[in-house]
C-alpha cells in the first residue's frame, strides 16, 4: 500500500503506475460523470464514482487478484480500513474472477483518512474497505484507476 498526495507521485514513478497517475493530474476529474473511462483497454481504465460515506461498523473488505487499485479522492474526506491478505482469516463471498473481487473479514487491520488531492494504491496482498466516514456520512467523489498486474 502507498498513502500520499498526488503531488508527490513522481517519487512512486513506475511504469506500471504512471498512466494511472498521468490520468488522474491530466484529467478535469471533477467535471467527469460517475462512469468508467478507458485508458488502455482492459488493461488500465478508471472509474469514477459519487459516494456517500457510511459508517466504519459498515465496513467491507475487500481484495483484487488481477488489477492494482489508485484511489483518489476528487472530493470530500474519506476514511479506509485497510490490512494484509496474510491476515485475513474468513471469506464472506467467495472471489469472482468477472469482477475481481473477493470479501473477507476476520483480519488485523487499521484506518486511514484520505482528504482532497490524496491517493492511496492498493495491491493484490492488501485487503481494504473504502467509503468510510471521517466523522459524519459525508458525499464524496473519487477515481479508481484499475491498472492490470501480468
Amino acid at each position: 500500500m502507498i498513502f500520499d498526495d498526488i503531488k508527490n507521485s513522481k517519487l512512486y514513478e513506475n511504469p506500471i503506475l504512471q498512466k494511472g497517475f498521468d490520468f488522474i493530474q491530466n484529467t478535469d476529474l471533477s467535471a467527469l460523470s460517475d462512469g468508467r473511462y478507458e485508458i488502455e483497454k482492459d488493461k488500465i481504465f478508471a472509474n469514477v464514482q459519487s459516494l456517500k460515506t457510511k459508517p466504519k461498523e459498515q465496513k467491507k473488505f475487500e481484495a483484487h487478484r488481477k488489477y492494482i487499485d489508485i484511489q483518489y479522492l476528487i472530493k470530500g474526506d474519506e476514511c479506509m480500513a485497510f490490512g494484509l491478505l496474510k491476515d485475513f482469516n474468513k471469506t464472506v463471498v467467495e472471489y469472482d474472477e468477472d469482477k475481481d473481487i473477493t470479501f473477507l473479514d476476520g483480519g488485523k487491520f487499521n484506518y486511514i483518512n484520505l482528504k482532497e488531492g490524496e491517493f492511496v494504491v492498493f495491491y493484490p496482498n492488501d485487503v481494504h474497505a473504502p467509503m468510510l466516514s471521517v466523522d459524519d456520512n459525508t458525499d464524496i467523489k473519487k477515481v479508481i484507476v484499475k491498472i492490470l498486474i501480468n
